[in-house]
Formats: C-alpha cells, structure tokens, sequence
C-alpha cells in the first residue's frame, strides 16, 4: 500500500470517528433536552394555557365580540319606468364601480376601500399559532427522545418496548393533530374570503352577510376548542410519560437484575 493511500484511509477514519461522536453529541443532546421538556416545561406550559383560557378573549366567547360590519355597500335598487321598462340606476359613490346585472355585479374595485380581514378573530388567531407550532415541535422532539430509548429488537423481555411503541404512536398522534390545526386556520381565510366575494358581487344578497358572520362565530369557538385541546394534549402527553418513565428510558431488565 503507497503512502499516499494510507494517508488517505487514515483520514476517511478519522472523519468518521468524528462525525459518530457529533451524532452522538446530538443524540445525547437532545435527549436531556426532552428530559427537561417533560419535567419542568410540560407543566408550566399547562398552567400558562390555563391561564389563557381563563381570560376574557377565551373564557367569556360571546359572538358579538367577533362580528365586525363588511366594507361592501349595498346598490340602489332597480327601479322600472312607466312603460316597465328596467331604469338601470345611476350607483352612488358608496357603491361598487361596475353595472348591476342579473349575473351579479362585476366588482373590478371597491370605492370604499379593500374588505379587511375580522380584526378579533386575526388577533385570536396570532395568539393560538405559535402554540400550536410550540405543540407541534415538542411532539417531534418527543418522537425523536424515545426512538433513540428503544433498544436492539431480541426475543422476548419486551413488555417495555411495547410501552415503548404504544406511548410514540400516542405523539406521533398529537404531532398530526397539531399540525392539522394549522390547515383549519388556513380553511377558514379561504372560506370566508370565497363568501365575501360573493358578497361583493351580489351585495343585495343578505344571506351571504350572514354567512360570513356565521363562519367567523364558528372560528371564533373552533379557536377556543383548539387551545382547549392543545392544553389537554400537553397534560396526557405529561401524564402518560411520567407514569412510565422508568420503562420508558429502561424497557429491558438486565439479566443481573433479575437475579437478584
């Protein structure tokens, strides 16, 4: 073997060895860092969003805090001459700047300005996100903290790795759970801004005022069962862990232990 590739074996190695102990480091890393998660911040995190659902914005959840009036006026009415003949009106400045016909209105612009999003309900949803992205981190961490607990697969002594399994199915659970809140929120936004635009084009119509009304009371209370659930999320994933802890970070008994 030449000097030069032995030089180079050496240094594959020893790349290798390096790059085992930063896996390694990684590994034990984050496994204090779930440790911690569990034990000390599950619970503040519980009494925190406690503490959120029991202020006004959450606690209270009266509809009419969320209605907020929409920036679309209604037309003047169509009205006939004296031979019946359809007297097309002549649309004031409040109205949308195009005609009125049995199609609805073709709205290219809004005198009035643009139709805003539901102020209370935009504050709600800025509050409940970056829970809902906290949840969503915490189960992965989680997932990843007893992946690296279960051990080599052998024969038998494997009641702790089916708790083991059982409680990573039950994060791997809450972790889609959380993040399909944030695909709720992004349901309504389209939603109501499919209704609004009917609004605009039929603004005669008040059903459709009335179904955007509609839709933000029902995210208004959706918001409210969201944290709701994160909350019980956090306290059955802490539960479930602290009760099994010990099997959860030791699911095999040794040999020598059992002789004893």
């Amino acid at each position: 073997m030449s000097e030069s590739t032995s030089t180079a074996t050496t240094s594959a190695s020893s790349s290798a060895e390096d790059n085992a102990r930063k896996v390694q480091q990684y590994k034990d890393n984050l496994i204090n860092r779930a440790e911690t998660l569990i034990v000390k911040e599950f619970p503040e995190r519980i009494v925190r969003l406690n503490s959120l659902l029991e202020t006004p914005q959450f606690s209270e959840r009266c509809f009419t805090d969320v209605y907020q009036e929409l920036n679309i006026p209604v037309p003047e009415p169509i009205v006939l001459d004296g031979e019946g003949h359809v007297k097309r009106p002549r649309l004031n400045s409040n109205a949308p700047t195009s005609p009125v016909d049995g199609n609805g209105t073709k709205v290219h612009a809004l005198p009035s300005g643009r139709v805003e999003c539901n102020k209370p309900i935009s504050e709600l949803v800025c509050i409940v996100k970056p829970i809902i992205r906290s949840l969503v981190e915490d189960s992965n961490l989680l997932k990843m903290w007893i992946s690296f607990m279960i051990p080599k697969i052998e024969d038998g002594n494997n009641f702790g790795v089916s708790i083991q399994e059982d409680t990573l199915a039950e994060i791997q659970s809450v972790e889609t759970e959380a993040a399909a809140f944030f695909d709720q929120i992004s349901r309504y936004f389209v939603s109501r801004a499919k209704v609004v635009s009917k609004v605009a084009k039929y603004p005669h119509i008040d059903d459709y005022r009335r179904a955007v009304a509609e839709l933000d009371e029902k995210e208004f209370l959706s918001l409210w069962l969201v944290l709701s659930e994160i909350r019980n999320r956090y306290c059955s994933l802490h539960d479930i862990v602290i009760k099994n802890m010990e099997k959860l970070k030791k699911p095999r008994s040794s040999n020598a232990d059992s002789l004893y």
